[in-house]
């Protein structure tokens, strides 16, 4: 194992982070908040320890596969660890678990917070938090490689950072892919911003909620989340979340006119389909007259219909994509509209976009394997292939997309086994699980849109930490951290 690359590569990575700081650093003098110091004292540390990491240079500057994994789950622990220490010293987040956990769930974009009065936070660390959001949602180490010399090997880190079963090189150098990717999200982005300012939104509420909505985070900075916006701000915002849920590969073929690729992608299609179903059935499950009809007693729901389509696209674009934004609390909804959203949160987003979840590639592919293993068993000598976008899917592409499954079950049901000792009942722990890996935010039950994490065990919350990283890194680079085999010589 060459650790003298993954060292040096750290230390670029923190570099970033500290140059990164500079952001909230501005808004804090803007406002002349006290919070600032602590962020000025974090950027010169971060840069100053990042100056030293990287002046250990390689022998060799090659990033195997596994280097590339080990790199992406230490620079995302490293990071949030980092990134946690202006709660700390400022006091705004005195416990180092709470801290940690804030900065985790801000970085692999799930929006889960143990906050409870957001309006008592200085805004520069508002503006951190939602920064972490647009940061982790494309990747900080797709962001560093931006400004490193380009090498083949670092498609390595590339794959191991990006959500998805399989990432590819756009155009043939890494860093070209890297600087396109950003090019599209930071475009998009601004245009959110403008178009969030131009609904009546103030600017530092557009720029903190565009970054929310970009990396598909949900970080809001009231404790209603987006409820007390107007609804074309929410709509703007719904427009937003459905968008960045895409594969980002989609709107390259866009840029390049290449409009015959796009009708290929049955990715892309079957997202949308399966936003389009579940924002149908939640409207029939939240709108009064039906719910009145079906016997829903106690539940809530909208007497307008337009209202119910509202909050439902609303919602399901928000838990789908994995982002975590409310309009409404929807822990009061009944048990129908509930279920559809937990159904989608395992659901997710596309493959190679902001969104988390175990995306719609991966089922798409699990679904044709069941009928390739059916149609095999009718016809045992039929020589048939699993096919995806019109493309044969090669034999290791299905094995690491059925390996996923199996880590993330695991993952799963022992986390909720380590959760369920602090005595919650089944839907929050349940949902807080799946909230939390699926880098959604908001669950049911405790952990709801106006719920939270505060009251979890020091226990659970480093449980919680854990299931983030690992469910925004796709689990494999943060399991192979803790593998013996890892770090054998030979």
């Amino acid at each position: 194992m060459n650790s003298k690359v993954i060292i040096h590569t750290i230390g670029k990575i923190l570099k970033l982070e500290g140059f990164l700081f500079a952001i909230p650093i501005i808004f804090g003098v803007y406002y002349s908040e006290k919070a600032t110091i602590s962020l000025c004292i974090v950027a010169f540390l971060s840069i100053a320890s990042g100056f030293l990491l990287s002046m250990i240079k390689p022998d060799k500057k090659a990033i195997r596969a596994r280097e590339g994994m080990i790199i992406t789950g230490l620079a995302w622990i490293i990071l949030s660890i980092v990134g946690s220490l202006p709660f700390i010293i400022s006091g705004a987040i005195p416990s180092f678990t709470d801290a940690v956990f804030e900065t985790a769930s801000g970085f692999t974009t799930t929006g889960a917070s143990i906050l409870t009065d957001l309006e008592a936070m200085p805004r520069c660390l508002l503006m951190w938090r939602s920064l972490t959001h647009w940061i982790g949602g494309m990747g900080i180490l797709v962001f560093m490689i931006i400004f490193i010399p380009s090498s083949a090997d670092e498609m390595n880190i590339m794959r191991a950072e990006s959500p998805g079963p399989s990432v590819e090189k756009m155009v043939p150098k890494v860093r070209e892919t890297a600087l396109i990717l950003y090019s599209i999200y930071f475009v998009m982005t601004v245009v959110l911003i403008i178009a969030l300012v131009i609904a009546g939104m103030p600017l530092f509420d557009s720029i903190c909620l565009s970054f929310g909505t970009a990396g598909t985070g949900g970080f809001g900075i009231h404790s209603d989340s987006i409820a007390g916006y107007s609804h074309a701000c929410q709509n703007i915002i719904t427009i937003g979340m459905v968008m960045f849920g895409v594969n980002f590969n989609l709107y390259f073929l866009i840029v390049m006119r290449k409009f015959k690729d796009i009708r290929h992608s049955e990715e892309v299609i079957s997202y949308l389909v399966i936003y389009l179903v579940a924002s149908i059935l939640v409207t029939i499950g939240t709108f009064g007259g039906i719910v009145t009809k079906l016997g829903w007693e106690g539940a809530e729901s909208f007497g307008r219909l337009p209202e119910a389509i509202h909050h439902a696209t609303f919602q399901v674009a928000s838990v789908m994509t994995t982002t975590g934004y409310a309009t409404t609390d929807f822990n009061l909804w009944a048990g129908m509209p509930k279920a559809v959203l937990v159904f989608i949160m395992f659901i997710g987003a596309c493959a190679g976009s902001t969104g988390g979840g175990i995306k719609v590639s991966r089922w798409i592919l699990y679904n044709k394997q069941i009928a390739h293993e059916i149609e095999r068993l009718i016809h045992p000598n039929a020589v048939t292939k699993v096919r995806l976008d019109g493309k044969v899917v090669d034999d290791k592409t299905i094995r690491t997309a059925n390996v996923y499954l199996m880590a993330f079950v695991f993952l799963f049901v022992l986390s909720l086994f380590i959760i369920s000792f602090d005595g919650y009942d089944l839907v929050t722990t349940f949902t807080s699980v799946a909230a939390t890996i699926n880098n959604i935010g908001p669950g049911l039950g405790e952990v709801g849109p106006l719920g939270g994490f505060s009251e979890f065990s020091n226990l659970s919350k480093w449980v919680f930490i854990f299931d983030m990283i690992a469910g925004r890194l796709e689990l494999f680079p943060i399991l192979i951290i803790f593998s013996p085999y890892t770090w054998r010589r030979k």
